[in-house]
This record gives C-alpha cells, sequence and structure tokens, in this order.
C-alpha cells in the first residue's frame, strides 16, 4: 500500500461515518467550485471540472449540490467565491513524510488549525522545501479491483495514451502519468469500459518508508486529525504498509 493513494486501501479508511461523509462531500463541492472557477462551466472544455464532478459523483453527492457548486464557482450564482491554495510540509511518526495541501479562505486560521493538528497528534512541521523535493506531481487514475478487469487490460488500455505504468495496490489499481496526460489515459479507460473511481494530479513520493504496526497508529491518527480540518484538502505521505502489516491494522477494527 502507497501513502500517496490517501489510504483508500485500507479498511481504515473505508468505515465511513456520516460526519466524514459530510466533510468529504463539502471537499468535494469545494474541488468543483475551484475548477469552474479556473475554467468555467462548460465541462466540454474544462476537463479540471470533468473529473472533480465524475469523483463527486463517485462518492453519492447529490446532482442538485453539484449544479449548485458549478454555477457558484464560475460566477453565475452571484456569489463570489475566493480560495487559496497553501501547501504545508512536515513530519508523522516514524519520520513518514507530510504534503498537506489546505483549499481555505482564510490562511490564518488554516495555518493554526494545522499546526494545532500536527502538535497534538505526533507531529512535526517542516521548514518549506524540506519535504516537497521528496514528491513529484503525476497523474494518478484509482480503480477498485473487479472481476473480469486485469492488470494487463488496464496497461492495454492506457498505454498509449502516455501512462508511464500501472501499480498493484492489493484492493485496487493506480494509473500513474505526467499530469499532462491525465485526461488522455482517463479518455482511455472510458473508451475501454474500465471503471475508475478517480482522476487527478497528487504528488507521488519518490523514496517510500516501510511503516510496522504501531508507527502506521500513529500515522494515521494524525491524518485522521488533520482530514477532519475544513481546510485541508488533500494528504500525501511517503509510507508503505507490506501486507502482514495490513492485515493485523485490519484486526484492530
Amino acid at each position: 500500500m502507497s501513502g500517496h493513494s490517501k489510504w483508500a486501501t485500507t479498511k481504515h479508511k473505508k468505515a465511513v461515518i456520516d460526519a466524514k461523509r459530510a466533510k468529504s462531500f463539502a471537499k468535494l463541492i469545494k474541488n468543483i467550485e475551484v475548477a469552474a472557477k479556473m475554467g468555467g462551466a462548460d465541462m466540454s472544455g474544462n476537463p479540471t471540472l470533468v473529473d472533480a464532478v465524475y469523483k463527486a459523483k463517485k462518492t453519492s453527492v447529490p446532482n442538485d449540490n453539484i449544479d449548485r457548486a458549478i454555477k457558484r464557482g464560475a460566477g453565475l450564482s452571484g456569489e463570489s467565491i475566493e480560495y487559496m491554495t497553501i501547501m504545508y510540509e512536515g513530519y508523522a511518526a516514524g519520520g513518514v513524510a507530510l504534503l498537506i495541501e489546505c483549499l481555505t479562505d482564510n490562511k490564518n486560521r488554516a495555518a493554526a488549525e494545522t499546526r494545532t493538528a500536527m502538535s497534538r497528534n505526533g507531529g512535526t512541521m517542516a521548514d518549506p522545501g524540506s519535504v516537497a523535493y521528496n514528491f513529484t506531481r503525476k497523474g494518478v487514475i484509482s480503480i477498485t479491483k473487479v472481476d473480469g478487469v486485469t492488470e494487463d487490460d488496464i496497461l492495454e488500455a492506457v498505454l498509449d495514451a502516455g501512462a508511464e505504468e500501472v501499480i498493484d495496490r492489493g484492493l485496487g489499481f493506480e494509473v500513474i502519468t505526467e499530469p499532462s496526460n491525465l485526461v488522455a489515459a482517463r479518455m482511455a479507460l472510458q473508451d475501454a469500459g474500465i471503471d475508475f473511481d478517480g482522476a487527478e494530479a497528487e504528488f507521488v513520493p519518490s523514496v517510500q518508508i516501510e511503516i510496522d504496526a504501531d508507527t502506521a497508529r500513529k500515522v494515521f491518527k494524525l491524518i485522521d486529525a488533520l482530514e477532519d480540518l475544513d481546510d485541508v484538502q488533500n494528504i500525501f505521505a511517503n509510507f508503505s504498509i507490506s501486507a502482514d502489516v495490513q492485515a493485523e491494522l485490519d484486526n484492530d477494527e
């Protein structure tokens, strides 16, 4: 399992409760608003908006909420949407590197809440640039494993669309591309009839740290605290977990 995939493959993160679902909806809506603000409401000419809407629908965000978010972001509802993206860097237990991406309308609030969550949950903030150099921005398409779709099927579909590799993440696959090839790879999967969970640009670590179960529990505790913050949009990390450690974590539930 890879940390940069935002723990989509862990049972730890699959137990969704109502409060977290509401926060997830709010963050997906924010993504749509920003995409519409940057590229307009016309999805035929705004691939970033297409991906944001697709991910929201896969997470069962109601269509009315999606439509309102597009109109707000594009300025069609008379409302003003002003968000800034801020990246914080830090470390979790075991020296695990974290990139914490915030999308906020209040920089001071985002900074204060992020620092507090880090300090209260075993994390430490890092100087700008001290963590980021370990990560490269890539296009990442997440695909849940289903019967009848193999790794070779996925590779065949995306190879000519500029995909760099297909990685088995246990419960799913990830297609890695350059950000500029993300749309082409997504469309190639759609043309091949292969369903996917999301397609977006992420920060992928160049070197990963394999951690044990005790360290993983500490890392997840910190991640949970950060994800509970309204301003935190994404968290990227450089840890990996073996199958044995994952099995031990599953037994915690």
